[in-house]
C-alpha cells in the first residue's frame, strides 16, 4: 500500500516527512511563563513519535496574554532560556528530518483565567487575576472579566510583541511559527463581529476586521529568516448566527497566502459559547472549503482519531496535513501504530532502543492490537 498520510509535504520553505501534526495543546504548567520538566518529559515523548511535525503548545507573547498563570511563554531571556533547555533535549531524541513549531498568541479576553483543573472560569480576586484586554469591552462569558478596549498603542504593541517572540523562536532552531488566531484568542476576537464593535479602521467590515491579523502577518513574515515557514490557525466557523463563516475564513486565508504565510490550520469555535455536534472529523470540510477556496496548503484538526480517517483526508484532497492532538495523549505512539495498519512501517523511524516492540519483531503487538491482521512472520 501507498500511504497517502506518510507522503511528504512542503510548508513553505520547509519538508515535512508525513502529514501527521502533532496539535499544539496547552499544558497549563509553566512557572512564569518558563518551561520546566514537565515540558522536558512530555516534547521529549512527542519527539520520538515520528510525526511529521510537533507543534509546541500555545505560548504567550507576554505575561497578560497568557490564558492562565500556568501558560508558556516566550517573550523575555528568561522563557527563552528555559526553553532552550527543553528543547535541546527533545531534539536529541527525535529522529532525523521530525520538524518542530510553535505557536504564538495572545488570549485577549479569554486571558487571567483558572487552569482546566482549577474550575476553568475566570480568576477570582484572591487568584491573582490580571487586567483583560480585547477589540471590544465584552466580556467572554456573563461570569468573565469585562476587558479594556484596546487603543491603537495598544494594538501596536502587541504587534510588536508578537515579532519579538517570532524572532526568539527562530533563535531557538524552529522550522515554523504559527499565529494562533483562533478559538476565541486576541486575534480572533478581532475578526469576529461577535467581540469587535470596534467603529474604527479595525471593526466593521470584513476587510477591517482583517485587518489587525493581516498586519501581523507582514510585520512577523518579515522578521523570520527565509527558512522559517510561517502559518495561522484560524476559525472556519463561530457556529454562531453573526460570527466568522467558512467564507469569511477562505477570504482570511486568500489574503494570508498573498501575504507569504505557507499554511493555515481551520479549526472553529470558542470566541463564545456554542452548541457544536462534535463527531469525528466534524471541521474536515470546513478546512476543505478553505483549501479548494485559497490554494493554501490547509492542516486540519478536530477528533481525528483513526488512521484510516486520516489517511481519508489526505488521500481524498480534504487537507494537506492532519493535526492529531487528544489521540496523542491516550497514545503517543499513534504514528507507529498508524504505519501498521496502513501497511507504511518502512516510512517511520522507530528508535533503535524501542524496535523489539514493533509489530515486525514482536508477536504480543497482534495481542495488543487484535483488531488488525498484523503480518508477524
Amino acid at each position: 500500500m501507498s500511504s497517502k498520510l506518510f507522503s511528504p509535504v512542503d510548508v513553505g520553505p520547509v519538508r515535512l516527512p508525513n502529514r501527521i501534526a502533532v496539535s499544539p495543546m496547552c499544558q497549563y504548567s509553566a512557572t512564569n511563563g518558563e518551561a520546566n520538566d514537565w515540558h522536558l518529559m512530555n516534547l521529549m515523548q512527542l519527539g520520538i513519535s515520528d510525526a511529521g511535525l510537533i507543534m509546541l503548545e500555545a505560548t504567550a507573547i507576554e505575561p497578560r496574554a497568557r490564558i492562565t498563570h500556568g501558560c508558556l511563554g516566550l517573550y523575555d531571556d528568561a522563557t527563552e532560556a528555559a526553553l532552550a533547555r527543553v528543547m535541546a533535549s527533545a531534539r536529541a531524541v527525535a529522529p532525523q528530518g521530525a520538524r518542530w513549531g510553535i505557536q504564538l498568541g495572545h488570549a485577549g479576553r479569554k486571558a487571567s483565567a483558572q487552569r482546566p483543573w482549577e474550575g476553568r472560569g475566570a480568576l477570582g480576586e484572591n487568584e491573582q487575576p490580571w487586567t483583560t484586554e480585547a477589540p471590544s469591552a465584552i466580556p467572554f462569558a456573563a461570569d468573565w472579566h469585562t476587558p479594556r478596549a484596546m487603543t491603537a498603542s495598544d494594538i501596536a504593541r502587541v504587534r510588536e510583541h508578537f515579532v519579538e517572540s517570532a524572532r526568539r523562536a527562530a533563535r531557538l532552531g524552529f522550522d515554523i511559527v504559527e499565529i494562533h488566531a483562533a478559538h476565541g484568542y486576541l486575534l480572533h476576537q478581532f475578526l469576529s463581529p461577535l467581540a469587535n464593535q470596534r467603529d474604527d479602521e479595525y471593526g466593521g467590515s470584513l476587510e477591517n476586521r482583517m485587518r489587525f491579523a493581516l498586519e501581523v502577518a507582514d510585520a512577523v513574515a518579515a522578521a523570520l529568516p527565509g527558512h522559517v515557514a510561517l502559518g495561522f490557525r484560524i476559525t472556519g466557523s463561530d457556529w454562531l448566527p453573526g460570527g466568522i463563516t467558512v467564507e469569511e475564513a477562505a477570504t482570511l486565508a486568500t489574503a494570508l497566502k498573498a501575504r507569504g504565510v505557507s499554511y493555515v490550520c481551520v479549526t472553529s469555535g470558542g470566541v463564545a459559547h456554542a452548541s457544536i455536534k462534535v463527531t469525528p472529523g466534524y471541521q474536515v470540510p470546513l478546512a476543505e472549503h478553505v483549501k479548494a477556496a485559497s490554494g493554501i496548503v490547509t492542516r486540519t484538526v478536530g477528533m481525528i482519531v483513526d488512521p484510516h480517517q486520516a489517511e481519508a483526508i489526505i488521500a481524498e484532497g480534504q487537507a494537506d496535513i492532519v493535526a492529531i492532538g487528544r489521540a496523542f495523549l491516550d497514545d503517543p505512539r499513534w504514528v507507529w501504530h498508524a504505519a501498521e495498519r496502513l501497511d507504511a512501517l518502512d516510512a517511520i523511524q522507530y528508535p533503535p532502543q524501542y524496535e523489539r516492540a514493533g509489530a515486525p519483531h514482536w508477536r504480543g503487538a497482534a495481542l495488543l492490537r487484535p483488531h488488525e491482521a498484523l503480518s508477524l512472520a
